[in-house]
């Protein structure tokens, strides 16, 4: 499976860069929820019938959509608007009526999350004589669903290792003060699926994820 491959290359890179990640940098850890959803995608199933999915994201019903992300600048380096995260985010997506109705399943959804691994370069822009820093960033790393299909040849319900994604997002933070700040950021993520499904069968798709955000940061 050539994007489980991928995927680990780049858990394993996320690992090895972090690691020699200095110490002297301006660190931060962040929380955020929001708003997310996600456009149809195309379902290939290796046993048949393909057909199309409707997605609902449902990011305020349990479990949530939130998210968590360490982040490093590299202030200590003398480029204090250059750095690195590492993020998570338990995204979801839910199959809609039609989309169950089409393909005869009873249940088909990543809702314990199409969970997100990424490292990500980050370039923040601070306004000067202002409290507000705007932000870019974008990065890669790999996707864990959550996969619940029931059909009539059988069910799974197991998180697996779905492949590559990857992540773009645009922000802009508010410093409280010299530890604290609040944000508000769209983010998304295209994720390459590939997964295995009851009967020996396969499921590939690619899902991209659009969430408007917003969290807090702890800088130290």
């Amino acid at each position: 499976m050539i994007h489980s491959s991928l995927a680990l290359a780049l858990a394993g890179a996320c690992l090895t860069t972090l690691a020699t990640v200095p110490a002297a940098a301006e660190m931060g850890i962040s929380v955020y929820g929001g708003f997310q959803t996600a456009p149809h995608s195309d379902i290939e199933v290796s046993d048949g019938p393909d057909f199309r999915a409707g997605w609902e994201g449902k990011s305020f019903e349990m479990p949530p959509y939130y998210g968590l992300r360490g982040t490093w600048w590299m202030t200590g380096l003398g480029k204090p608007n250059l750095g690195l995260s590492v993020d998570f985010t338990h995204a979801k997506v839910y199959a809609d009526s039609e989309t169950l109705s089409t393909s005869g399943w009873s249940h088909f959804e990543f809702s314990d999350g199409i969970n997100l691994l990424t490292l990500n370069a980050l370039y923040r822009m601070p306004i000067e004589g202002t409290k507000f820093v705007p932000y870019i960033g974008a990065g890669a790393g790999i996707n864990v669903p959550h996969v619940e299909v029931t059909r009539g040849s059988g069910r799974t319900f197991k998180y697996q290792l779905g492949g590559a994604t990857v992540q773009a997002q645009a922000g802009v933070a508010y410093d409280f003060n010299e530890s604290w700040s609040g944000f508000v950021e769209y983010k998304g993520n295209y994720s390459w699926v590939d997964v295995d499904i009851d009967s020996g069968a396969s499921l590939k798709t690619n899902i991209l994820t659009n969430a408007v955000n917003v969290g807090v940061s702890y800088r130290f």
